[in-house]
């Protein structure tokens, strides 16, 4: 069997006609080819000798990249025509053999992925991709990745749900795989509305007849122009062609895929995976409120918080998503502001009236605590809008005013509070001018923590005059 230096010796042996080709097109100096070989060879006894680590390859493999891209400016500069083939061909054979000694070892695997996708090969980067999955079955971030891929460069929805569903069959228990997921088919819904708009197939016909006949073409809309079939349907048979097309709108308006059918499978299926967990729920919330100008969110975002009352009614997340539901992706200046907001205060308040009626008064003031606390957090935002309106923003600092004195009460920062969450609390009402309510939340602070430095600094600095609250 050959040793470690016959085989270092090997592959360097490979690279002569390569490094030869560098000094004919003057590309390197001899002494810099001299320095490249004698670095080369340093790797490969590394490499080739026993105790060889992961890290080694890597180095090696950006070593490799690194002087690649030297070369590559290098022709730029000089206007040498130099095929790539022999630094790309080279970094492959380095990662190849680190994947294959190190196969457990998920860093060389993305690394892998990256530098074959930064070079567009997607037939080595789909060669990758199967061979890593099948070394590394449960491993939840590799299908993360695998269906990430598939959907950004390639595309293809179909393939990015295989590998999400093979993944959640073999690592169910990742609650990760599972918001990706959901994820995923969020951003394919925005895709598909974002097409229909852009080839103004989200107007009504007679909205697109409009802008056909003004031959009216705006930046972000292309129309449908004329063509043998709508010239068809000017004919005798108009009211049969434009039946057909009517069906085929609804058809399409109303299907499943848009109508966020699948999202909600989706927090169906993980909700009864995860026995309901609320936290969960929350999180899987705040995932399609990112999305809120879907028309399919507002359907979403609804179901989720009726699973979630169903599932654990009187959790502080469950509570916090009830809330705060109406109000999700809407403007404060807009029209729908107002009566959302009104929502939110009836709910706010039932909802304390039915805690305060619970048998166990720790669990209701750590429940009343931590939900008024996540309400102050998304109020805060809307009162930083200058351009509020002065009823709204009353009702707003009311609101705030209410729910700080479930939160920064004696009791509530005792039961319910950590010196984060305390410390975050303090600091956002004083941004927002709330002098009084950030005095009372730190008397009550340092009783419970009496010698936390931001607390002691928050005391000592003074409190800032008011800036959005008027």
């Amino acid at each position: 069997m050959a040793g470690a230096s016959d085989k270092a010796r090997f592959y360097l042996e490979q690279s002569v006609p390569e490094l030869q080709e560098l000094i004919r097109k003057k590309l390197f100096t001899t002494e810099e080819v001299r320095s490249i070989a004698k670095k080369r060879s340093t790797f490969e006894h590394k490499l080739n000798a026993r105790g060889s680590t992961a890290s080694d390859y890597a180095r090696y493999a950006v070593y490799e990249m690194n002087l690649d891209s030297l070369r590559r400016k290098r022709s730029r500069r000089l206007g040498v025509k130099a095929t790539s083939y022999a630094g790309q061909r080279r970094i492959f054979f380095v990662l190849d053999r680190a994947t294959r000694k190190f196969h457990g070892d998920t860093d060389l695997w993305l690394q892998y992925l990256t530098f074959a996708r930064q070079q567009k090969a997607n037939k080595k980067v789909t060669q990758i991709i199967t061979t890593m999955l099948r070394l590394h079955p449960t491993a939840p971030e590799l299908w993360v990745y695998a269906a990430a891929y598939a959907m950004e460069e390639r595309g293809d929805i179909t393939e990015a749900r295989s590998y999400m569903q093979r993944g959640l069959r073999l690592c169910s228990h990742s609650k990760d795989l599972w918001t990706e997921y959901l994820k995923l088919e969020m951003i394919h819904i925005a895709k598909i509305l974002a097409r229909r708009h852009i080839l103004g197939l989200d107007a009504t016909s007679s909205e697109r007849h409009q802008v056909l006949d003004t031959e009216v073409i705006t930046g972000d809309v292309i129309p449908l122009s004329s063509t043998p079939v709508e010239q068809n349907m000017d004919s005798d048979d108009n009211r049969i062609h434009s039946t057909g097309f009517k069906s085929i709108e609804k058809k399409l308006a109303s299907t499943p895929a848009l109508n966020g059918a699948i999202p909600i499978a989706i927090v169906d299926s993980a909700m009864k995976k995860f026995f309901g967990d609320a936290a969960f729920g929350a999180h899987m919330f705040g995932i399609v409120a990112e999305f809120s100008q879907l028309p399919c969110a507002r359907r979403i975002l609804q179901h989720i918080v009726n699973t979630l009352l169903t599932t654990a009614p009187t959790s502080p997340p469950t509570l916090d998503c009830f809330i705060r539901e109406s109000v999700v992706g809407l403007v404060a200046t807009s029209r729908e502001f107002p009566g959302a907001l009104i929502t939110v205060l009836d709910r706010f308040d039932s909802t304390m009236q039915n805690l305060g009626s619970l048998d166990k008064a720790q669990d209701s003031t750590r429940t009343c605590a931590s939900v008024s606390r996540h309400m102050i957090t998304w109020i805060l935002p809307y009162l930083a809008t200058s351009e509020l309106d002065p009823d709204i923003r009353c009702v707003l600092k009311s609101m705030v005013q209410t729910a700080a004195n479930h939160c920064l009460s004696d009791t509530s920062v005792e039961l319910s509070s950590t010196k984060a969450e305390t410390m975050t609390l303090l600091e956002g009402l004083n941004a927002c001018g709330f002098k009084d309510l950030v005095q009372s939340g730190l008397v009550s602070a340092l009783k419970v923590w009496p010698d936390e430095p931001g607390l002691l600094a928050l005391q000592a600095s003074g409190l800032q005059q008011p800036d959005c609250v008027q």
